[in-house]
């Protein structure tokens, strides 16, 4: 009986975490669609529901009744299972993220490594779909995604080496508390510009969104997708771009720490903090996406080989050297 308990409550604290995730992704689709409207001068989502407030949960409904239709000269077990990796592990990537000091699933000693590990695992989904839909669009879509995301984690491995320079601790609590003087986004601005614009490029959003570019690819490597297939992709897209906006705030922004420690600041919990953080970001995304014209690929690849990686480590160099001139480094 007490294997039981424990039992339920860990599968207890993974609802309580995923749940309103999902439901947070169904809101911030919304939010998108509006910055658009706002942004280009048009309505946006205004029928369904108060505001359109359930356009995505129409959305949603859609693709659960619609047919899923399986191309016959696919690889069938890889091309179900591309979109049930890509869902997967945007979702267990948010088990390390700490809402407050003590609101968090998985506290682990190298946490920010496991962020590094699993959002990089995620190309694997979209590579997967690419090649088992047997069709050139498809693949050249993964094949795109693939160069572009390696290229991109290497310049936000570099700018997290800024980060725990400063900090000296791979948990990502202690790097939140290790802001509470002062947010890391100050003395590390142009690394937080580098990190915003390469999770832009990691998440295959505008002006980035070359694996799934509709004047080129169609739909990239989700040309062949439709139903609930298609929206797994969906959803993995969206839940990775909110955990990489919540990696920004916790590595940039103070995490779950509030602006100011005055009334009536500290009457804010530190939750509500984090998520008005993520949605401010998220608001960036949106406003880029709405604003920026895409990249072409050429470019693509120059800024992250040429520009934002010499740039970084040029940081990493200035930061280290700082910290070790006037003896700032942290001693652990």
């Amino acid at each position: 009986m007490e294997y039981l308990g424990i039992l339920f409550d860990q599968v207890y604290k993974i609802l309580f975490l995923l749940v309103p995730v999902l439901l947070s992704v169904a809101m911030v689709v919304w939010l998108d669609r509006r910055v658009w409207a706002f942004v280009q001068k048009r309505k946006g989502p205004n029928v369904v529901g108060p505001f359109g407030l359930l356009q995505t949960i129409a959305d949603a409904l859609k693709y659960i009744f619609k047919e899923i239709i399986i191309p016959s000269s696919s690889n069938k077990v890889i091309f179900i299972l591309a979109p049930i990796v890509t869902m997967t592990l945007a979702l267990i990537a948010w088990a390390v993220i700490p809402f407050s000091a003590t609101q968090v699933l998985a506290d682990i000693n190298v946490g920010i490594l496991y962020l590094f590990a699993v959002s990089s695992l995620g190309v694997y989904g979209i590579i997967m779909g690419g090649w088992a839909s047997n069709s050139k669009y498809p693949f050249l879509g993964a094949i795109r995604s693939a160069a572009q995301m390696v290229s991109y984690e290497v310049s936000i491995g570099v700018i997290i080496i800024n980060v725990l320079l400063c900090v000296g601790s791979l948990n990502l609590n202690d790097i939140v508390i290790a802001q509470q003087n002062l947010w890391f986004i100050i003395p590390l601005f142009p690394m937080f510009v580098i990190f915003f614009i390469s999770a832009l490029a990691e998440t295959n959003r505008p002006p980035f969104d070359l694996p799934e570019a509709e004047a080129e690819l169609v739909a990239g490597y989700q040309t062949e997708y439709s139903g609930m297939m298609y929206a797994m992709f969906w959803l993995g897209e969206y839940a990775n771009i909110l955990l990489m906006c919540a990696m920004g705030a916790i590595l940039f922004l103070g995490g779950w720490l509030s602006p100011l420690e005055i009334y009536p600041f500290t009457l804010v919990p530190g939750p509500i903090w984090l998520v008005l953080k993520i949605l401010l970001l998220f608001l960036l995304f949106a406003l880029v996406k709405a604003i920026v014209p895409r990249y072409r690929y050429d470019q693509l690849m120059k800024l992250g080989w040429k520009v934002f990686l010499p740039l970084s480590l040029i940081w990493v160099v200035f930061t280290a050297s700082y910290l070790f001139y006037f003896n700032l480094l942290p001693v652990n």
